[in-house]
């Protein structure tokens, strides 16, 4: 009789433990291959068709971009990837970067708010977490971590394996090519690495790019044609989709009714919703006035300076108004417009105010520190804001259209006006250009501060000629983006305690300035005997760039008596504009 031997206890743990842990290699390289089916069966995320072809395109590709309109969840996506990957690739590190820090967070408050409260699964992974303005991270009990870096130089040290950049279209492409990318040296290690019949498993680093579109000129539009071109190369791995807000309302994730909405209001900017909603990148035409990057690379002016009910509103007296400085000149300028916004009628009053401070060569640099629109207001309540701000800012000059209304805005000024709102009259203006409207005035004395502007087709073309080669000289400097703005804002006294309405009064200013960078680079134009007539494209609008083009040319007319220190009464010298080839 054949006697079978009995298996020890230890062997049976050891088989035991084998058949276990040849289920979780099974399970985790099916995982590995669905991490769509990974998010619903551990994590109990259920995700939409087009989320889950976009999270497995994630997980194979090298590099991805994702071009997103607005509401899609790209940073939720962002969120759940980050997640899955960490947990089914032990020792991952990932790093996710923005231009602005908070919206790098969002991507870890997703993970540690949304995801963490609904799965007991996801609270075994994680050890530990922080989502704060200094330290932001989440680490995984199996060596895998997430962490925020700053999109700048001071994130020199860091070291990943994924690198995740939000907005990237914000981001400085130096910056990309110099800081973040050299992130990425050594790809994960696991330790079956070091086995001779695995080393040929070693994985590749991961890029990941979220934004919507963006003007065409711009380098991100560059990077998304060099990822087209290499998403068709079966050698390469590469991916990259637009998505339009289309597949939003097919979702449910965005309500038609809204989107008819938006479209029927007055000040409904077709180019922006192309770019922001539409995934469509927006490319000037060939030959365009303006270019968005001779125009954009001049918005460098950090701070704000507000008029006063503005100011009392914070704590920091950097964003109050300055006093002038020797030989400078500030200009207000305004582009008059009495009606209020219809289809039928897209005008609205545009003033700027601009700091043009001299230069070594006897020049003038334009700083345009503050900028707001106003509809809807009769020639009298224009007038007196105009008056306050000449007063309240230390203008030195106006400059103002006198054909049409704006008549009757120069005549309010060349009177004396009572301000109900500080208690103050301020004195008449009368004009220093032009005798005929000099002599309009009445009061005598009154100083001579208003440049009546009568733009005939030849002030128009030399106006606008002008206007682009100073964008071109750098010799206009404007506020820089809003995204930008809204982190620096967060560093002035008193802005964090505000109510919404007063800090979007804040930024305002730098809004204006991006609609101001919008209509410059819409403007179309024909060509007149010797002249260029320029005009805005149906449902756009130019009362912005009327408004600096009259301050840059008043500006111009100063630089011209700068070396000279004298100025005279009633001057009609030509403007310094630069002859330009069409």
């Amino acid at each position: 009789m054949i006697q079978t031997s009995k298996r020890t206890e230890q062997e049976v743990a050891n088989d035991k433990a084998s058949k276990i842990m040849t289920g979780v290699a099974t399970w985790c390289s099916f995982y590995r291959a669905n991490p769509h089916r990974f998010a619903k069966d551990y994590l109990g995320v259920s995700l939409k068709l087009f989320q889950a072809i976009l999270l497995f395109m994630m997980n194979l590709n090298n590099y991805f971009m994702y071009l997103a309109a607005r509401g899609q969840g790209k940073t939720w996506l962002t969120a759940l990837f980050c997640t899955i990957r960490c947990i089914l690739y032990p020792g991952t590190k990932i790093c996710v970067a923005s231009k602005n820090r908070n919206q790098a967070n969002e991507v870890l408050e997703k993970i540690t708010t949304d995801f963490l409260d609904k799965s007991d699964n996801l609270k075994l992974e994680i050890d530990d977490y922080s989502v704060g303005q200094n330290k932001a991270y989440v680490l995984f009990k199996n060596g895998s971590w997430i962490k925020v870096v700053t999109a700048s130089d001071s994130g020199r040290s860091a070291r990943a394996n994924i690198l995740i950049t939000d907005e990237f279209r914000m981001v400085d492409l130096n910056v990309i090519n110099t800081v973040l990318r050299k992130f990425l040296t050594a790809p994960r290690t696991p330790k079956y690495l070091s086995k001779k019949e695995y080393k040929h498993l070693v994985e590749r680093n991961k890029e990941i790019y979220m934004s919507s579109c963006w003007f065409k000129s711009h380098w991100s539009f560059e990077k998304a044609k060099a990822y087209c071109a290499n998403l068709i190369n079966d050698t390469k791995k590469y991916f990259i989709c637009g998505l339009p807000y289309q597949i939003s309302i097919k979702e449910g994730l965005l309500s038609k009714e809204q989107v008819a909405d938006e479209m029927s209001e007055a000040d409904f900017s077709e180019m922006a919703w192309d770019m922001e909603m539409g995934c469509l990148w927006y490319g000037d035409k060939d030959g365009s006035l303006f270019s968005y990057e001779d125009t954009s690379k001049n918005r460098v002016l950090k701070r704000c300076v507000y008029p006063t009910h503005l100011s009392q509103l914070l704590s920091d007296k950097t964003v109050r108004i300055p006093d002038l400085k020797v030989n400078e000149q500030r200009i207000i300028s305004a582009d008059v417009a009495l009606l209020a916004s219809k289809k039928q009628n897209n005008d609205a009053a545009s003033i700027f105010i601009n700091s043009a401070l001299p230069t070594s060569n006897e020049k003038y640099n334009g700083n345009f520190i503050y900028t707001e629109n106003h509809e809807g207001l009769n020639t009298d309540e224009l007038a007196l804001i105009i008056r306050r701000y000449y007063s309240m800012f230390k203008c030195t000059y106006i400059a103002l259209d006198v054909k049409g209304i704006g008549l009757g805005v120069y005549d309010c000024l060349i009177k004396d006006i009572y301000d109900p709102l500080t208690g103050e009259t301020y004195g008449a203006l009368s004009c220093c250009n032009d005798k005929v409207y000099a002599d309009r005035c009445k009061v005598e004395n009154a100083p001579k501060v208003i440049w009546a502007i009568q733009a005939t087709a030849q002030f128009n073309n030399d106006m606008y000629l002008s206007l682009r080669e100073g964008f071109k000289q750098n010799k206009l400097n404007l506020l820089i983006n809003e995204f930008e703005a809204e982190e620096l804002l967060k560093d002035i006294r008193g802005y964090n305690s505000l109510d919404s309405s007063d800090k979007v009064s804040i930024q305002m200013p730098y809004i204006h300035t991006t609609l101001l960078i919008n209509e410059l680079i819409n403007l179309e134009y024909e060509t007149k005997g010797v002249n260029v007539k320029v005009f805005e494209k149906a449902g756009m609008r130019k009362d912005r760039v009327s408004s600096v083009g009259y301050n840059y040319w008043v500006q111009c007319q100063l630089e011209r008596n700068l070396s000279k220190n004298i100025f005279s009464d009633y001057s009609s010298a030509p403007i310094c504009a630069t002859s330009i080839n069409f």
